[in-house]
């Protein structure tokens, strides 16, 4: 007898499977939000409206999720890029990432304990992450100096450093609201200088 050779193909996963994955991230991040590191996998998975079993076949333990989580926050915040690069003006484009940056700071805040927590440690996670980050605002960055928008000898990295720095020294729930406003006065000082009159009294 011929034996059939077996085909093989790479599988995408299912549409039901995917749903269940980004429901489950969504979970997770407001669980680790309002409960820390203290929130265990059945918690989340009956936060979820899903079965524990399903759970695990996404995620084999609590270290993986939260890993998992914080990923997705940064994959997120480094598409945003490509995205409001072709949809808004180079400054609008770069205000609304920094905005979007200012909610994954206080993504990594909130669960940085847990991360924390994790055996070895979060620092390869983190950074991998700061890389794409860094990626995205110089490519923002520059569009926006080429427009003529933003003064050419503006650093990327200084913008992302004044708005951890109002991160770090955040006392109350209020610091996101605060950085926020930074992000408008970081742009408005981000403007080209005005150039000198040339004319003679």
């Amino acid at each position: 007898m011929k034996k059939m050779a077996a085909k093989t193909a790479v599988r995408k996963p299912r549409a039901d499977a995917q749903r269940n994955r980004e429901q489950i991230l969504k979970v997770a991040k407001t669980a680790f939000t309002r409960s820390g590191e203290s929130i265990s996998m059945d918690d989340v998975a009956k936060r979820a409206g899903i079965g524990a079993g399903t759970l695990y076949r996404h995620f084999a333990n609590r270290d993986a999720l939260l890993a998992a989580v914080y990923r997705n926050e940064v994959e997120k915040l480094a598409a945003a890029e490509k995205t409001l690069a072709a949809t808004l003006a180079p400054t609008e484009a770069l205000r609304a990432w920094m905005l979007l940056f200012v909610d994954y700071i206080a993504t990594k805040q909130i669960i940085a304990p847990a991360l924390n927590a994790m055996v070895g440690g979060p620092a390869k996670l983190f950074d991998s992450s700061g890389q794409m980050i860094k990626d995205a605002i110089a490519s923002l960055t520059k569009r926006a100096v080429e427009s003529g928008d933003i003064r050419d000898d503006l650093e990327p990295l200084d913008l992302l450093r004044a708005l951890v720095g109002v991160s770090n020294v955040a006392s109350g729930p209020g610091w996101v609201e605060s950085a926020k406003r930074l992000v408008d006065i970081l742009m408005l000082g981000s403007r080209p200088m005005p150039k000198p009159s040339s004319k003679k009294r």
